[in-house]
């Protein structure tokens, strides 16, 4: 098993090059264990999910939608989430690169593309990125980054179309994204929900019965999901010693690590390494 950084996107392949754009069928996401798009994470590049087939949830900075068919999610670089892929569920994952230079929403969004022209329109967009990623004449990969731009002037003018129609977030979801962002943060120094809580001027009961309003979750079963979402990846992807794994996510002991990794896997994580 090769060493990889550890900035690395969990959802590629491990000779993936994040700083360049690709586009990904949704299902192959997934192929490594369904907990790579479960669990609570983070890209270190945007991403748009395009979804053509089948329904399911995602949860974006700490809120729970329901998606079905011509539903796009558009999910900035650094925003937490996950969500679940059934057996019918397809579309496609654009990831933008690190570094595309292009001009992209600051925020996430969950567009409901009702219209058919809209649709058409996306979907010949991403068409002309796959041709041109897949091609070898000159130019092509300018030419992909190009028809990559005009996805963005799509997502900003369907972007446009829907804030006219949104009801702004109320307290609760606002609490609940300031969480999630700071837990991106934090969740490798070991603190536990009561200093986040601290951190955010508010008690940790309230922000547990904040976190069940949106997403179902308690404030602790994210922060736990995220920490041993990382642990996976770690054990999947590099090959740090599985006591540095928890200590480098703040994990008290090896023992603590060991018990609470097996309690969210159900495998040790030198057994959850050795199966992958």
């Amino acid at each position: 098993m090769g060493a990889q950084s550890l900035d690395a996107d969990p959802t590629m392949t491990p000779a993936a090059d994040t700083s360049k754009m690709r586009l990904v069928a949704i299902p192959r996401l997934a192929a490594g264990g369904r907990w790579r798009v479960e669990a609570m994470r983070t890209y270190s590049e945007p991403c748009f999910l395009w979804f053509t087939k089948g329904q399911g949830r995602i949860t974006i900075a700490g809120v729970t939608r329901g998606y079905t068919a011509h539903n796009g999610i558009f999910i900035p670089a650094g925003v937490m989430h996950g969500f679940e892929v059934g057996a019918q569920v397809f579309g496609t994952a654009v990831f933008f690169g690190r570094e595309s230079g292009l001009t992209l929403p600051s925020e996430p969004l969950h567009l409901r593309i009702r219209e058919v022209h809209a649709q058409q329109e996306l979907n010949v967009i991403l068409d002309a990125i796959q041709r041109e990623i897949d091609s070898d004449v000159p130019a092509h990969e300018r030419a992909a980054h190009h028809y990559l731009g005009l996805l963005g002037v799509w997502l900003e003018r369907q972007a446009s179309k829907s804030a006219a129609e949104a009801t702004p977030p109320d307290a609760t979801r606002r609490l609940v994204a300031r969480y999630t962002a700071l837990m991106e943060k934090e969740f490798r120094r070991g603190k536990g929900v009561g200093e986040l809580a601290c951190d955010l001027g508010v008690t940790a009961t309230h922000l547990t019965r904040c976190c069940r309003e949106t997403c179902g979750r308690s404030a602790i079963e994210l922060l736990q999901d995220r920490r041993i979402f990382e642990a996976r990846r770690l054990l999947s992807e590099t090959d740090m010693p599985v006591g540095l794994i928890g200590t480098s996510l703040g994990f008290a002991s090896p023992a603590y690590f060991t018990r609470a990794f097996q309690h969210r896997t159900g495998l040790s994580p030198t057994d959850f390494r050795r199966a992958g």
